[in-house]
């Protein structure tokens, strides 16, 4: 069944179309890193959603309300109801994105030593975890860590590690548990309403917040609605409020569900919690009324929380995504499966299998995409784990993949079929990909910025 975009297309963006020795002079200068290219060295970016998305005639015009106020603002009034309307929250703490309400987390809710368990890391949670002083434990099924398994909920917490991760350090040195919906670094995996229920009722009885990063748990909302008993006939809006109702409390990134370019928030009902978060945010990100977003972005943002849950928008933003990983899957290339909501994973260790994990096949990958057809994408396996802070050497997680991730509401099925044709193309003459090695190493989250050179294959 076709299934058509629920809106209609008001204005255009030409888009640059590098020519071939464009693109080979363009990852030379970005050292084969996909995010140091220039926006306009680059014909389809699917180098990530977050802030990519394409706003609405009805958000743009919320913009022009915006109150610019330093202190009490009617727009931060404004977001603070949507959110107490859409996820159920009672207090909003904004800031300038999703990381800012990450670090503030962290700080507020971790001691030294303490341990974070959570379903799969992710980067920069994981790296503001570490700078508070605490441990990330991985309490996701093992499932998550098979792209070739086909569990329907894979982002799922394992509710026996959980449990015997509390027995053996017990309850008050855990900080929280924090629940990822979706997994991104799992391929967009979602979490099933009945293991949030588990995992709640596990933290309940030992007295341990229960967080959640809900940057697409719209996104979860749909796929429990498509794939969990009892949820076929409920709307996502509904759906979305019992899985809040499950947390203490969610960080948030608007750049993603909420269809905005900038922005995030931490929100809770506890007004304890409320307090610290508000002392803090003062000193990293602003105002409490504010927090680093100006008020015309928290006005664009409350109107996108709304429009965010609605049933035909998130049923073709989904469907875009399968597109695309349906052409690839038929086509034979390796992907994870089932395939997520926001983006596509390539499988580069089963596409390069002729490199080793230390030569960098994800990044490889991508950096042969964009030369291949001007297509950006992300490398999201060994070079985003990065370094085990003990023993200096890089993580080898289980999964290296390359992520093609899909903008909302900003490219049309045609573009991503530019993209699949590309993308089979490289699968072809697989076996002519060679690996890199890394010439610049930052000390975190060094697949922003770190720099690579070819590095040959290694023996077939």
């Amino acid at each position: 069944m076709t299934v058509a975009e629920p809106y209609r297309i008001k204005s255009v963006e030409p888009l640059p179309v590098p020519t071939r020795a464009e693109r080979e002079a363009a990852i030379g200068r970005a050292g084969h890193n996909t995010f140091l290219l220039r926006s306009d060295e680059i014909y389809i970016d699917l180098l990530t959603d977050s802030g990519t998305s394409a706003m609405s005639d009805r958000q743009w015009a919320a913009m022009m309300c915006g109150d610019e106020a330093y202190s009490g603002s009617r727009s931060f009034y404004r977001l603070q109801e949507a959110v107490g309307e859409v996820y159920g929250f009672r207090h909003v703490v904004p800031a300038h994105q999703g990381r800012g309400a990450e670090h503030i987390l962290s700080q507020i809710a971790i001691k030294p030593g303490q341990y974070v368990p959570g379903n799969m890391y992710f980067t920069t949670t994981r790296a503001h975890q570490e700078l508070a002083g605490g441990i990330f434990a991985d309490v996701v099924i093992d499932e998550a860590h098979d792209a070739r398994a086909r569990h329907p909920f894979k982002g799922n917490v394992d509710v026996a590690k959980l449990a015997a991760l509390i027995e053996r350090e017990g309850a008050q040195n855990i900080a929280y548990v924090n629940v990822a919906v979706t997994v991104n670094m799992a391929g967009g995996q979602p979490v099933s309403m009945a293991n949030l229920r588990e995992v709640r009722e596990l933290c309940t009885r030992h007295g341990i917040l229960l967080w959640c990063d809900a940057t697409r748990c719209v996104e979860n909302a749909y796929f429990i609605q498509q794939r969990e008993e009892g949820y076929a006939d409920r709307t996502v809006a509904s759906i979305l409020r019992e899985m809040m109702a499950c947390f203490d409390g969610c960080t948030m990134s608007g750049k993603k569900d909420a269809l905005v370019n900038i922005g995030g928030f931490l929100a809770m009902n506890d007004e304890t919690l409320l307090q610290r978060a508000s002392e803090l945010v003062v000193l990293f990100e602003g105002m409490p009324s504010y927090g680093g977003m100006a008020g015309r972005d928290m006005e664009a943002m409350a109107q996108g929380v709304r429009e965010m849950v609605d049933d035909a928008y998130i049923a073709h933003r989904v469907h875009q995504v399968h597109h695309l990983g349906e052409r690839l899957r038929r086509a034979g290339v390796p992907i994870v499966e089932p395939i997520g909501g926001h983006a596509v994973f390539i499988d580069a260790a089963r596409f390069l299998p002729h490199l080793d994990q230390e030569q960098f096949p994800a990044q490889a990958l991508a950096a042969a995409l964009y030369l291949d057809s001007g297509v950006r994408s992300m490398e999201r396996g060994i070079v985003s784990a990065g370094r085990d802070p003990k023993t200096s050497k890089n993580r080898r997680p289980r999964l290296e993949l390359v992520r093609l991730t899909v903008p909302r509401r900003v490219y049309t099925d045609s573009h991503l079929d530019v993209v699949a044709d590309s993308v089979q193309r490289l699968h072809e003459r697989r076996h002519s990909i060679g690996g890199l090695r890394m010439t610049y190493e930052p000390p975190t989250l060094r697949f922003f910025t770190a720099r690579f050179e070819p590095a040959g294959q290694a023996p077939a």
